[in-house]
């Protein structure tokens, strides 16, 4: 999954691409990459970062959205926990839906049942102005797996299909640098009801924290991750650098295709 947040303040490319233009072109440098979604953000979620209206959000991904779709078939997930946004990116050409509040704010669950689209339901301590205040958990990984196996039934319930389901743990938000590192090793423990597992540590601050290295050194250190996570059972890498990432990953997949064999 390629990142392409056309926001002017996320936390590693904010200002880059929320350019029409030159968001298109990123888009189609990604899907040629070898990217198999492309997940298209209008608001960013880094900690601290403030909200934006709807129409702020629509303004921003929809063009985008309908400009990529216009010229590729790459699947496109659209960032957001608005139902407007939501059922707008759906109608401009997105086929999933990425939220990071994992359909809890009001009328996004209605909106994803509505739409029957797939939909990544992501762990978040708190929100982004205040997740990294102070997190604390007595066992994260239980904690983190509670919750999305609570979310899970609360989509089923209302009428959500499970298959369309995807949950993400939420490294680094509302979590410490142990906090990521131990959801990372104890991955497979987070593969609730066996739904698939998408993992987002791309230029992280935890791995600024593990190398010492700036947002922009972090190539290495976020290919090591994405490679790890894999290994531990991920099934989607969402990334910044994609042609790094899935060079690294087809190795991966050799070997572990290879080592099934044995």
């Amino acid at each position: 999954m390629g990142i392409l947040n056309v926001t002017p303040d996320s936390f590693s490319d904010g200002g880059r691409f929320d350019n029409p233009r030159i968001a298109l072109r990123q888009a189609a440098m990604m899907a040629n990459a070898g990217a198999a979604i492309i997940d298209i953000g209008g608001e960013s979620t880094r900690p601290g970062a403030k909200s934006v209206s709807d129409q702020e959000e629509l303004d921003r991904v929809v063009p985008i959205i309908e400009s990529v779709r216009a010229v590729s078939e790459v699947p496109i997930s659209v960032d957001t926990s608005k139902p407007q946004v939501m059922r707008a990116a759906v109608a401009a050409g997105a086929s999933m839906i990425n939220d990071v509040y994992a359909l809890q704010a009001d009328g996004a669950l209605a909106a994803a049942v509505e739409l029957k689209v797939p939909v990544c339901l992501m762990h978040m301590r708190g929100e982004p102005r205040t997740m990294q205040d102070n997190p604390q958990y007595d066992d994260v990984v239980a904690e983190v797996a509670s919750f999305l196996d609570s979310r899970i039934d609360a989509c089923v319930a209302a009428g959500l299909s499970e298959d369309l389901i995807v949950v993400d743990p939420g490294f680094g938000f509302g979590k410490t640098h142990d906090h990521n590192v131990e959801l990372l090793a104890n991955l497979r423990q987070l593969r609730v009801r066996d739904r698939p597992v998408l993992v987002g540590v791309s230029r992280k601050a935890t791995l600024g924290e593990l190398t010492e290295r700036t947002i922009n050194e972090r190539m290495p250190g976020s290919i090591a991750a994405a490679v790890v996570a894999v290994m531990q059972g991920a099934d989607i890498i969402r990334a910044h650098d994609v042609q790094e990432t899935v060079d690294a990953l087809k190795v991966v997949q050799a070997v572990m295709k290879m080592g099934r064999k044995l």
